[in-house]
């Protein structure tokens, strides 16, 4: 049985799916894995001799900075991923528990959940942050801009799990539950909560591209925290010092290259399993 069940999963997974794994996968493993064979702050200004060229002892060479361009890029990606990850952690369990909730329980709660999603939906983001930016002068802690993220980040995915939960709290399978004497929190664990699963798994991965790619704007203009090494910081540092004009186009060409390849891996995953999870229901 199980072997027949393997068989089953395993044409399944489209190629899309398998490329975006294996590059998030990589960057991933290698940015949390890579820190614990260097003591050195990769922050640290004037570690090293400035604008050396690549070598075995500095693999992408040295910033003017006398920083490590390559230990940087490493500890960048896994801050951003980082940031990432804990913004969208946050998003998906707002947007799914008020969606589900109000979705199903309908009524004034309902009524009330929904103007509050209108008035976060209208709020752009991007600008509070700017100014928040442009007033604490590139001093932004990452705690401050992930809790903004999630604030002003949750609604949008919060109404469309509540439009899926109205659709199926009228369904036969969910009357039954229902009339079998089930609670509101056990049907909605039991009974919707398996039907909305494929679209928080692909919001989730599509929030850490938001949150990844919002720091780094801000970082890149220079709003956000650039000490912090982050893909947006060292593109900031390396245009602030005109990287290609000094003889180290490493040091911008590096962190752009990175952070292209890890949208495409974000991207691909994303949409792979999207194509999977709709496959999977029209299998069943």
């Amino acid at each position: 049985m199980q072997t027949q069940q393997q068989r089953r999963w395993l044409p399944k997974l489209n190629s899309r799916l398998a490329i975006g794994l294996t590059i998030v996968t990589i960057l991933a493993a290698g940015s949390l894995i890579l820190p614990f064979f260097t003591s050195v702050d990769p922050a640290a200004q004037g570690t090293y001799l400035k604008n050396l060229p690549p070598s075995p002892a500095h693999l992408l060479g040295t910033n003017a900075l006398g920083q490590d361009i390559f230990w940087y890029l490493v500890f960048a990606v896994r801050n951003s991923l980082l940031l990432g990850v804990s913004v969208s952690m946050g998003v998906t369990i707002i947007a799914t528990s008020l969606g589900l909730s109000a979705g199903f329980i309908g009524g004034w709660y309902e009524r009330c959940v929904v103007v509050f999603m209108d008035t976060f939906i209208t709020i752009p983001v991007l600008p509070v942050l700017i100014v928040l930016g442009a007033v604490v002068r590139g001093n932004t802690s990452f705690m401050v801009v992930a809790l903004i993220l999630i604030v002003f980040g949750w609604a949008w995915n919060a109404r469309t799990i509540r439009s899926m939960s109205l659709s199926l709290r009228e369904r036969e399978f969910v009357n039954m539950a229902r009339f079998s004497g089930a609670g509101v929190i056990a049907i909605i664990a039991r009974e919707i909560f398996p039907y909305v699963y494929a679209f928080m798994i692909v919001g989730f991965i599509n929030t850490i591209l938001f949150a990844i790619n919002t720091e780094a704007a801000l970082a890149v203009i220079g709003l956000s925290n650039v000490v912090v090494p982050t893909l947006g910081s060292i593109i900031f540092w390396a245009l602030n010092y005109n990287a290609i004009l000094i003889g180290q186009p490493l040091w911008i060409i590096a962190p752009i290259v990175t952070t292209v390849v890890l949208f495409l891996g974000l991207f691909l995953t994303s949409s792979g399993y999207n194509d999977l999870s709709a496959e999977k229901r029209g299998v069943a």
